[in-house]
């Protein structure tokens, strides 16, 4: 993954990126809630993750050490490492905050109406991505990707992971493979949708969680809309 390489682990655990993280960062594919131990370690990735954009921000990635990440989050550099295998992939679990949303909504949809108004119904219908910090940070985050070369590798990562599962999930709706043409381009269409909009609302003036909803709303209509006019 080209610049990100900032020290790995002896013993690493998995590193789950993009949006089929169902386990640790709030996919949709389970039912009902994680178990509790699942619940702890989502939660212990987005203290990492915070705390990773907060030192990054103020000092940038190069002058940030993981032992630093690891203090600002409470834990030991050892137990940083079972979560992440270098820095800049600390931050994932935010990368993917709207990528999780949106895979949430389309897996939960019902099966007698189109996938499409799932994604590109009234503004109304679309619900408001969550508040909170996560919201703040993933601003912030998507901010340095535009300056830091290792942010936005895995920036990109996540993006084509989430590639896959949008695929998987279009295709298993359609009763087709998700290797098949269609729902890869359809996938490919909605993944590259929620980057720019991502990006979009980050570089706004409005950079609100509920303009956040507005954003990616307008733009799957614009996406749906396709090179007409």
């Amino acid at each position: 993954m080209g610049t990100v390489h900032a020290g790995v682990a002896q013993d690493p655990a998995p590193v789950i990126v993009g949006a089929d993280a169902e386990a640790g960062s709030g996919g949709g594919a389970r039912l009902g809630r994680p178990p509790l131990t699942e619940r702890r370690k989502a939660a212990t990735r987005l203290e990492i993750a915070r705390a990773a954009v907060r030192l990054f921000a103020e000092r940038g990635v190069a002058a940030t050490t993981a032992d630093e990440i690891a203090a600002a989050a409470g834990i030991s550099p050892r137990t940083l490492w079972r979560y992440t295998s270098s820095k800049e992939l600390c931050v994932s679990p935010l990368l993917t905050y709207a990528l999780d949303f949106v895979t949430a909504l389309m897996r939960s949809w019902p099966r007698d109406r189109q996938l499409v108004e799932a994604v590109v119904g009234p503004p109304s219908a679309f619900p408001d991505m969550p508040a909170g910090p996560e919201a703040e940070a993933l601003r912030d985050l998507v901010l340095l990707t535009r300056t830091e070369p290792g942010l936005r590798a895995v920036w990109l990562q996540v993006h084509h992971d989430a590639e896959l599962v949008f695929a998987e999930v279009i295709a298993e709706r359609a009763g087709r493979g998700p290797d098949d043409l269609e729902p890869r381009m359809q996938a490919t269409l909605l993944n590259s949708t929620l980057r720019i909009a991502v990006e979009q609302w980050a570089w706004s003036a409005d950079p609100r969680p509920h303009s956040l909803s507005r954003t990616i709303h307008r733009a799957l209509a614009i996406a749906r809309s396709g090179l007409s006019g």
